[in-house]
Parts: structure tokens; C-alpha cells; sequence
């Protein structure tokens, strides 16, 4: 071998190792982003990135991205575990005219949004849209004015999680597409969904769950929607309710369809259009339950059966 393909070779292997290394540099742990940071930067905190979706890239599946500073960080699409953090400041999402956050991951793969602020601005699409995954977590956000759903969580893969704590979601009001939330699974998918100290207001609808789900809905709000607050809808789409609020609504608190199942436990259903209405499915009450004020009341279509 010549000296010259001795020393062509070397370099070449050079190249390689500083190419994985740059890899394994790029794919931190924990990155983050800052009203000033650039996506040039490798995100460190010393060197954050502007951008959730320039952090992405850098940021290790299973990793954090966190919030250095109040900014908006624009729209991202997720396809791997990755949890995105903010505590304290603004961790601003405006996406008008587009989706938010999209999450189109693999079957184990889990999201967490957390502390974040995602606005339409009136012509944004969906605030979060999920596809697929394992998992999706939001706590703390804040979601409003798109004209499509605030939460659009249609999984494809089964037994998908849905957990909601402690935010807001406002403003989605599209005649056609709106909703504040909308839990639709597709193909063989299905959900598996938990709500809890969730506020829904001024949206074409509150919560809207198709088959196959099971959704449970604690200490939560949804009121002054165009149309109805809380509907289960299918066979094999079962909602319970507990300690919740309907109110203000111009359709009904809570509505069933085509067998779908609703079971109500210590909830206010007040001011609405209609208080409960049944077509084709069951709303069963666990008796202690507020239903007044409503131009028409409805009533329950029988009594939860205690399991033995």
C-alpha cells in the first residue's frame, strides 16, 4: 500500500470519528432555548437554541427541552419521546396558520408539555394535534384561539394516553372543525384519556370522545360553547364525570350518541340550552348530581350499577 492511500485512509477515518462525534455532541440529554439563543448553538445553557424545533434535533430521545426565558419558540412536530419544559417564565408557542405542536411518534414513545403557552392568534389550526405514540402528558399550558381543536388527540396506535392537569384551553370555535378538545381514534387505535382541573370554555364544543375511548374527567369546567359541553359518542366511548361544571352552554351540558356512555357523579349542570340529552345512548347518574336552570332539563337514563 502506497503512502498516499495510507494517508487517504487515515483522514477518511478521522472524518468518521469526528462525524459520530458531532452526533453524539448534538444529541444532549437536556438542551435548551431562550429569546436570544440562536439554532446554531449546540442548546446548552450557556449556548441555548431560539427555536423548539432547532432544540429538537439536538435533544436525546427521552430527553428535556426547558425554557431558559419569556419568548415565543414557534410551532414544533415531535416524532420520539422528548418532554418540554417551562417553569416560571413564558414558554410561548404562536402558531397562526398552522398546528402548534404535532406529535407523530412510535408506539412507546412519550410526550410531556409542560408550562407552555400556545396561541392561534384566531387562525391558528390545532394547538396540539396527536397522531401517535404512547403517550401524551400536558400540564400547566395554556391553550387558545385556533380555529380547530385545542387538543386534537386521534391515535393510531392503541391504548394511547391522553392526561390533562391543570390547564386552560379557550377560543376554538370554527363552525366546521372547532372543539376544545376532541378525542377521535383512527385505524386501530384507542385512548385512554384522564382530565383533571381542566378549564374549556368559548369553543365550539368542550370534550367530545368517539370509540373506542375511556375517558375520565375530574374538577373540570366547560361552559359557554356553542354547542354542547361533554359528549360520548359510539359504542365503546364511555366518559365519567365527576365534580364537574356545565354551564352557559347553547346545546346541551352533557349528550350521548349511537350508544355512547356517560355516567355523572356530584356535577352542576346550569344554564344551558338543554341540561342532559340521550340519542341512541345512556347518560347514567350515580344520584348526586345538580341539573337546574337548563330551558330543558332532560334527565338521566337510569342509575349507575355498583360493581359487586
Amino acid at each position: 500500500m502506497t503512502s498516499f492511500n495510507r494517508i487517504g485512509r487515515s483522514i477518511a477515518a478521522l472524518a468518521l470519528t469526528c462525524l459520530f462525534a458531532s452526533n453524539a455532541y448534538a444529541q444532549a440529554t437536556r438542551t435548551w432555548v431562550s429569546g436570544v439563543g440562536d439554532d446554531a448553538n449546540p442548546c446548552s445553557r450557556t449556548a441555548p437554541c431560539k427555536t423548539f424545533a432547532g432544540a429538537i434535533s439536538k435533544t436525546a430521545a427521552s430527553g428535556i427541552i426547558s425554557v431558559l426565558d419569556s419568548a415565543g419558540f414557534g410551532a414544533v412536530t415531535i416524532t420520539k419521546s422528548i418532554t418540554i419544559e417551562n417553569d416560571g417564565s413564558i414558554g410561548g408557542i404562536l402558531n397562526a396558520g398552522s398546528n402548534g405542536v404535532i406529535i407523530n411518534a412510535a408506539s412507546t414513545d412519550r410526550v410531556v408539555l409542560r408550562g407552555l403557552s400556545i396561541d392561534g392568534h384566531t387562525s391558528g389550526l390545532n394547538g396540539i394535534r396527536f397522531l401517535a405514540g404512547s403517550s401524551l402528558t400536558v400540564e400547566r399550558c395554556v391553550i387558545n384561539g385556533g380555529i380547530q381543536k385545542g387538543i386534537d388527540f386521534a391515535p393510531s396506535t392503541a391504548n394511547a394516553s391522553l392526561v390533562v392537569t391543570d390547564s386552560q384551553i379557550h377560543n376554538a370555535r370554527d363552525v366546521v372543525n372547532g372543539g376544545a378538545i376532541n378525542i377521535a381514534p383512527t385505524g386501530g387505535g384507542s385512548a385512554v384519556v384522564l382530565l383533571d382541573n381542566v378549564q374549556m370554555t368559548r369553543s365550539q364544543f368542550g370534550l367530545k370522545a368517539a370509540a373506542p375511548s375511556k375517558v375520565t374527567v375530574r374538577n373540570s369546567v366547560s361552559s359557554n360553547h356553542d354547542i354542547f359541553g361533554f359528549q360520548a359518542t359510539g359504542n365503546g366511548a364511555v366518559m365519567v364525570l365527576d365534580n364537574v361544571t356545565a354551564s352557559g352552554n347553547n346545546g346541551a351540558a352533557v349528550s350521548t350518541l349511537s350508544s355512547g356512555i356517560a355516567m355523572i357523579s356530584r356535577s352542576l349542570f346550569v344554564n344551558n340550552a338543554i341540561g342532559l340529552t340521550n340519542l341512541g345512548g345512556q347518560i347514567q347518574t350515580f344520584g348526586d348530581n345538580r341539573n337546574f336552570n337548563n330551558t330543558t332539563p332532560g334527565a338521566p337514563t337510569g342509575a349507575v350499577t355498583p360493581q359487586q
